[in-house]
């Protein structure tokens, strides 16, 4: 068997420190049933009000759906401080979304994004960046920490020193139920126009092979979404009204195709408490909270 060695991976330019506080947006998106629809679709949601176009406020919203108008601002904060060269090294590293109110078609939506944290690691840099949207009356829709981290990329101009590793979260108490969940080869690609995300490590061998993994991922957002619409049908009975809140860190790559396992862990008095595994036990989203 022959064997090819990897491309060397050309060096990649460090992310300024100095980023902090840098802005993008407002960017501005009309919400319709059609993408609402979609998105819970591809996000595995089953229940009929996601596809109700019937009802009076149109389909329910999956609680995860902030991620599709909130892409377009990271992918414009990435351009303006990341840089193109170091972009697409960057992975989904935590989130914590705060729902006010799920959006409805209908929805003009205004999204402003910025950085509003950079810290070094051991083998990369993590960026923090907030996103606040509101819709045509000013109201907050909602609010999200977006931490992604970008493997191999240097943190220049930092005082700080290198974080080798990461306070855990608290106790999550036993398993009280799992589930698993098959990812087929096409789910990355049906997730991107379900979501309207596009970034190609998820969808392009050669992309994601160029930024360093042996093949396409599986969405962050996605396997969390997958994740929430499991601990809905289960936990909430359908009621997915009732989310005010979704957090979580993403410890593993979901390879394309696999199995992931949803766990659902303690009632806690801020909401339920969840992971999510390979088939064979490996983390892939710790210390995740489905705030209610």
């Amino acid at each position: 068997m022959t064997v090819h060695p990897a491309p060397l991976r050309p060096a990649v330019p460090a992310i300024r420190a100095d980023i902090v506080g840098r802005e993008a947006g407002p960017r501005r998106e009309t919400i319709d049933a059609r993408w609402l629809m979609a998105y819970a679709a591809g996000a595995g949601a089953r229940h009929p009000c996601f596809f109700d176009t019937t009802a009076s406020d149109g389909p329910l919203a999956h609680p995860l759906f902030a991620v599709c108008y909130e892409w377009p601002l990271m992918v414009d904060i990435r351009a303006e401080a990341i840089g193109t060269a170091a972009a697409p090294f960057g992975v989904h590293a935590s989130h914590h979304l705060v729902v006010h109110r799920l959006p409805r078609a209908g929805d003009q939506l205004s999204t402003r994004a910025r950085v509003t944290a950079v810290s070094p690691r051991r083998s990369g840099t993590l960026v923090v960046v907030r996103l606040v949207t509101a819709d045509q009356r000013g109201e907050t829709v909602s609010e999200t920490d977006y931490g992604s981290f970008f493997r191999g990329v240097a943190l220049e101009g930092a005082d700080a020193a290198v974080a080798s590793s990461r306070r855990p979260g608290p106790e999550a108490g036993a398993v009280r139920w799992s589930e698993p969940i098959a990812v087929p080869s096409q789910s990355a690609h049906i997730y991107t126009e379900c979501a309207r995300i596009w970034n190609p490590i998820h969808t392009d061998l050669a992309a994601a092979r160029a930024a360093g993994l042996p093949g396409p991922i599986l969405h962050g957002t996605a396997t969390l979404a997958l994740a929430v619409s499991r601990l809905i049908d289960r936990d909430l009975a359908s009621e997915a009204a009732l989310v005010r809140g979704i957090a979580g860190r993403f410890t593993g790559m979901v390879p394309l195709p696999s199995t992931m396992v949803v766990r659902a862990r303690e009632r806690r008095a801020d909401g339920l408490a969840f992971d999510v595994v390979t088939a064979a036990g490996l983390p892939l989203i710790s210390e995740g909270v489905l705030h209610l």
